[in-house]
């Protein structure tokens, strides 16, 4: 997960009212659907355990979409692969109502896994050229388990709703370029447009628990990649060249002050740099450096803001030292996520009926970001929620003074404990789809 969005116009939410308010809540059914997933976890955690051991990277996810594709034609699903290069399109259409897309991401993150799990990926991938391991180290596994439990709970329960599922194994979304890909590929036009869309994501939070909010729920994601040119020469003599180091420092400090000095301190918003790229020895001044980083927000407004603010201080950067213009490239990624607020009202009692109050709450938005945006901003009210995945004694723990700190997302240590994790993200996502579908 990374690893432009408006808001829901008030249209949105006036034609969401009518059947939002119409729908029964599918409290009555939390019993039964905890039953239903009892009886199937043993299939789940098979499931689990393989897709956890074998990982693949963005785009390159032909075993797993595979082997969702298989899973998803025994439940009786049309099934279509190869969808935005490797994403899956699973469609069951049970009579006229609404249609309700359900996603789950398919690919893992290339570093070496270190939870020393039995069932721990010990998979590699070749990526521009280089080998390395991968990991479901996102949790992108839990979220499959989850969906596939979802998908099947939901065809067991087919008289109780009406409508039809798109359930979708999205590519690359570590990438943030797979729900691009799907929707390039014709996912709205080859396929039922949805009425709704639903995600789920696993969080370092007590197993058992949901949590949600309306509006923003993710950042926008933006890359910076900047070129400062110099001229190269003698380490000794300095004076003779154009360092294109200094410039570059000079960059990564004063960037800061569009953070610090520019942007509103209410409102959230990121400049960090993650790499620098330049010269061979110490000794020698180079032509020039690059240097790459990501920018963080959650509204238009600052988003706007660091970007121009980024590109005004590159060039003032290079100026300042007499040297060219830098080349600055800021490339658009993930949009950030926002939520229905009919939606997030319509589940918010049915979640906290099913998981208790304590467990089911609202939670600030996350920094990192995820292009589920994208089929939200073709008009398609959406809610993306997150489900925990910890013992509530590791949480317990970690949170008083010098306790252990638990593994966040992307960590090689992260390691959900399967069977409640499971359980509860395809429990709440039965709940999601019912809630909006049922007879």
């Amino acid at each position: 997960m990374r690893c432009p969005l408006k808001k829901p116009i008030a249209a949105a939410v006036l034609a969401l009212a009518m059947p939002l308010a119409l729908a029964q809540s599918p409290a009555p059914l939390k019993d039964d659907i905890k039953t239903r997933l009892d009886g199937m976890y043993p299939w789940l955690d098979t499931v689990y355990k393989d897709l956890h051991a074998h990982p693949e990277i963005a785009f390159q996810e032909v075993r797993t979409a595979g082997k969702l594709a298989g899973e998803m034609r025994k439940l009786g699903f049309e099934v279509t692969e190869k969808v935005g290069k490797t994403g899956i399109v699973a469609v069951y259409k049970n009579g006229a109502g609404p249609t309700v897309l359900v996603r789950t991401e398919l690919d893992g993150l290339p570093m070496e896994e270190k939870t020393g799990l039995p069932y721990a990926s010990r998979a590699k991938a070749v990526s521009d050229g280089r080998e390395s391991f991968v990991t479901h180290s996102c949790g992108h596994d839990i979220h499959m388990a989850s969906w596939l439990g979802a998908a099947r709970t939901l065809v067991e329960l087919k008289s109780q709703w009406k409508g039809t599922l798109v359930f979708i194994g999205q590519p690359a979304e570590e990438t943030v370029s797979g729900a691009k890909a799907m929707l390039d590929d014709g996912l709205f036009k080859r396929f039922p447009k949805p009425d709704y869309a639903f995600a789920l994501h696993s969080w370092p939070l007590a197993y058992g628990t949901v949590g949600y909010n309306a509006g923003a729920v993710s950042s926008n994601s933006d890359a910076l990649e900047i070129v400062f040119k110099g001229r190269g020469g003698h380490g000794s003599a300095p004076d003779k060249s154009l360092d294109p180091i200094t410039i570059a420092a000079r960059f990564v400090v004063d960037v800061q002050t569009i953070v610090s000095r520019e942007k509103d301190p209410k409102e959230f918003g990121v400049v960090t740099i993650g790499a620098i790229q330049g010269g061979t020895v110490g000794n020698i001044i180079p032509d020039s450096v690059q240097v790459r980083g990501t920018i963080r927000s959650y509204s238009p407004a600052v988003r706007a803001k660091l970007l121009d603010g980024v590109r005004r201080v590159a060039f003032a950067s290079a100026a300042m030292a007499g040297a060219p213009a830098p080349d600055v490239q800021l490339i658009s990624g993930g949009a950030a996520i926002v939520n229905s607020e009919a939606l997030v009202t319509k589940l918010e009692p049915v979640f906290k009926d099913a998981f208790g109050d304590a467990k089911a709450q609202r939670m600030p938005a996350m920094t990192a970001s995820e292009d589920f945006s994208q089929y939200v901003n073709q008009g398609v009210p959406g809610m993306f929620f997150f489900t925990g995945v910890y013992d509530p004694k590791m949480i317990e723990e970690a949170a008083r003074e010098g306790g252990k700190p638990i593994a966040f997302n992307h960590s090689p240590f992260y390691a959900p404990v399967p069977e409640p994790s499971i359980k509860t993200g395809a429990q709440a996502m039965s709940l999601a789809v019912l809630s909006v579908m049922k007879r």
